[in-house]
């Protein structure tokens, strides 16, 4: 059996949560998707007070251990920083970076390249509510004891044509990711993951060269008008990295809830189900 690579005690788990999108399949909206109220927190000191969507995923990460993230914006979604400022509530440092480019959400991780080469990586949307707490703190558990480059947290799913299915053996190591695809037989979907700096490096020179492809050499904030273009799902960059000999693994959670609340439905459904106070 091949040695697992360790994870170096000093290296640092970075959170990456993409946040560029427009929100458009429940606009109009007063703010930003990620900062809709779902639910309550209880404050010591203030009683019950409005708890934001993308909260529920920090707290998740910092359980993990995840002590700084970085938040990456859409220029004008400047109510998300103002309204997380550095992440103090959160006891956890934030900061925030901006994507010009609408071509998906690789290019928006790829932001962030500079600032985590060398980390490992948690990452997750800003906009999903997921259960177990410690979903993450699992995930890195098998990243630190496997040889997995990447490690996927999978959710059960009734909705296939509108997620990333995956397909896995019963080692947990995934063979395919089918986004939005009518493969019924497939039941988990993946909605979180973690990864070393081999992944990371591999979506960079993945997504410079596509950025090559569709503007060649030209500065994005240059250009007034993008080419016509197809977003690119990470799921895709996973598969061609699957391909090219990296090794993703997945944790099936099988008893987990997910809950996307971009969709009117899901929306009307999370405010119902997080609705009551949480303790301090």
């Amino acid at each position: 059996m091949a040695d697992v690579v360790m994870i170096k005690q000093s290296q640092k788990i970075i959170g990456l949560l993409p946040a560029a999108g427009q929100g458009s399949r429940i606009s109009p909206l007063p703010m930003s998707k990620e900062l809709f109220p779902i639910g309550f927190q209880t404050l010591a000191d203030k009683g019950p007070r409005p708890k934001v969507v993308c909260q529920y995923l920090l707290e998740a990460m910092g359980q993990a251990g995840v002590q700084e993230a970085f938040m990456i914006l859409r220029p004008g979604k400047w109510d998300i920083p103002a309204y997380l400022g550095d992440g103090s509530q959160l006891n956890m440092r934030l900061a925030y970076l901006t994507v010009h480019v609408p071509f998906g959400v690789p290019f928006s991780l790829n932001q962030a390249y500079p600032f985590v080469q060398d980390a490992i990586i948690a990452m997750g949307f800003p906009d999903i509510l997921v259960s177990p707490i410690d979903a993450y703190t699992r995930l890195i558990d098998r990243l630190q004891t496997t040889q997995a480059d990447v490690v996927l947290g999978l959710f059960p799913t009734d909705q296939p044509d509108k997620v990333g299915l995956v397909d896995f053996d019963q080692d947990g190591v995934v063979s395919g990711i089918y986004e939005k695809s009518q493969l019924t037989h497939l039941r988990y979907m993946w909605a979180i993951a973690v990864w070393r700096p081999s992944f990371t490096e591999f979506l960079h020179q993945f997504v410079e060269t596509k950025r090559k492809a569709l503007i060649g050499q030209t500065s994005p904030v240059l250009l007034k008008e993008f080419p016509a273009y197809t977003e690119t799902p990470i799921g895709d960059v996973m598969v061609s990295a699957i391909a090219n000999n990296l090794r993703v693994e997945a944790i099936p959670f099988e008893t987990g809830h997910y809950l996307d609340i971009g969709t009117p439905e899901n929306l009307i459904k999370a405010v119902y189900d997080y609705g009551k106070p949480s303790s301090p």
